[in-house]
């Protein structure tokens, strides 16, 4: 068969067309140590978010200025979401994004990433080992009325803390009394604040009200520091944060550990990362690593 100029040309362009979708070109389609190529994309939850708070403090993103205030380095070109789904659906949308979530609230949409070799599971947040980790706290101002304190003593009981447990987080208080309540408690308890503290707080209050019918228990979940502002102000008998109570919450508000949860950080399933070291992690939110080849 004779083949004119023309014929070689377009069998040539077959053939690169050919390489090219089979990652046969000069260009890598993914990076090696990651699976993924490109920009990192940032995702972190909104100001006011406790599991921002927390997050941010452990991992060293929150510095100080000069003047000694805290400040917030989260990456400017971070992706903000307003809650734990959010971050959820964005990070399993896109393959090269990262974010954080609370453990208890991990699921098989995306994946969660070793830190400094350690795995994040219940047992490694029980055991210490696991570094991201914090309280989940509620928080009243004065004296609870009657049927939000016998509330507050069934989180605090065994059976409460068994909920914590099956929930997937560590219980508070390791040596909690059977809850002694006989099921005559009547009215309304509001709860505000953290959407990471809320999923638990849901079940604990749907448990309580099997054995206690007569009373209605109001949850609203619009962020920690919304909920503790809320306890404050007693437009809320019982307020939610899945961070430690700032300076001056501590001063007006009793609080309390119910739970221990770990945050874990996330990626796109897509993404074969191994783990990240916490420098690595406070490099990646603060926008000091913006690449994942630059990732090793």
């Amino acid at each position: 068969m004779k083949w004119n100029n023309l014929s070689k040309l377009v069998l040539a362009l077959g053939v690169s067309a050919t390489l090219a979708a089979c990652g046969g070109g000069d260009e890598a389609s993914s990076d090696g140590a990651t699976g993924v190529a490109g920009t990192i994309n940032v995702v972190s939850r909104e100001d006011g978010s406790g599991t921002r708070g927390a997050f941010t403090e452990i991992t060293g993103v929150l510095g100080e200025d000069a003047n000694g205030e805290e400040v917030d380095n989260t990456y400017s070109e971070a992706i903000i979401q307003n809650g734990t789904e959010g971050v959820l659906s964005t990070v399993a949308g896109d393959a090269n994004a990262i974010g954080y979530v609370s453990l208890g609230s991990l699921n098989d949409t995306v994946q969660g990433v070793a830190i400094d070799g350690v795995e994040p599971t219940n047992e490694t947040v029980q055991d210490g080992t696991y570094p991201i980790a914090r309280n989940f706290n509620i928080a009243w101002k004065g004296d609870l009325s009657e049927v939000a304190a016998d509330f507050v003593a069934y989180i605090h009981s065994a059976e409460g803390q068994a909920i914590a447990v099956e929930e997937g987080y560590v219980e508070a208080k390791m040596d909690g009394a059977a809850y002694a309540g006989d099921g005559s408690m009547s009215g309304t308890i509001s709860i505000v604040g953290s959407t990471s503290v809320s999923p638990l707080m849901e079940v604990l209050a749907e448990e309580y009200k099997a054995l206690n019918p007569d009373v209605q228990i109001d949850i609203t979940s619009n962020g920690s520091s919304a909920g503790m502002t809320a306890a404050m102000e007693g437009t809320a008998d019982i307020g939610m944060s899945s961070r430690e109570l700032k300076e001056e919450e501590a001063a007006e508000l009793t609080s309390d550990a119910i739970a221990v949860d770990g945050i874990a950080v996330v990626v796109n399933k897509e993404n074969t990362l191994a783990g990240l070291t916490l420098e690595q992690v406070k490099a990646i939110f603060t926008g000091e690593t913006t690449e994942w080849a630059d990732v090793q």
